[in-house]
């Protein structure tokens, strides 16, 4: 489990990314990405809806993308600057390289390139 700073730190990551431009919002940006060989790693809400879930997730984990579960679509949306989204895709190789190094010591550390990973961040979940 990550604690909240380094959760809040991933957020604001995450904000900074989608400003300049290195970050995608939306499950079908996300979706667009993943196609396209542009997506270096994927933020998923746990509490999006089935049906957006399995938009993302099998695309994702089948393309080798590494993701990330946070709790909720409300933060997720709150940390780029909308009412709650479903999903964040990161673009740029060294925001997606800072924000793995940020939870390297935790969940991430055994991930390997080409390979789906789950860290799972905050919320009690497990």
């Amino acid at each position: 489990m990550v604690d909240d700073a380094v959760r809040e730190k991933l957020l604001r990551l995450l904000g900074l990314g989608v400003r300049g431009r290195n970050a995608v919002v939306g499950v079908q940006q996300v979706r667009d990405s993943a196609q396209r060989g542009r997506l270096r790693l994927v933020v998923v809400a746990l509490d999006a809806s089935r049906h957006s879930l399995d938009k993302v997730v099998p695309m994702v984990d089948a393309k080798g993308v590494m993701r990330l579960d946070v709790p909720s679509a409300a933060e997720l949306g709150a940390a780029v600057g909308r009412d709650s989204t479903a999903a964040v895709g990161v673009l740029d190789s060294d925001l997606a390289r800072g924000i793995r190094a940020l939870l390297a010591p935790r969940e991430v550390r055994g991930a390997q390139k080409g390979r789906a990973a789950d860290a799972r961040l905050g919320g009690g979940i497990e």
